[in-house]
């Protein structure tokens, strides 16, 4: 799963090699942060969420074959 969204991140961003994913089991699921340059923030998140959504739906969509939570931060 981290690889997936540093794949779909760098992909996004000016800076690719400022993206930074970090990932940490909880008891409820697993938490993936994802953090990128401040002027690379806007073309991550998107016009009102819809890109943050966007990813956060892929990486749902490949966690189900797993069985597992996953929640994604824009940090």
């Amino acid at each position: 799963m981290k690889e997936l969204v540093r794949i779909i991140a760098t992909s996004l961003v000016d800076h690719p090699e400022q993206v930074e994913v970090t990932e940490k089991e909880t008891e409820k699921a697993l938490v993936i942060e994802l953090k990128v340059a401040p002027e690379d923030m806007g073309k991550v998140i998107g016009k009102q969420g819809r890109i943050a959504k966007s990813i956060r739906t892929v990486v749902k969509a490949a966690a189900t074959k797993d069985d597992k939570k996953v929640v994604v931060d824009i940090v």
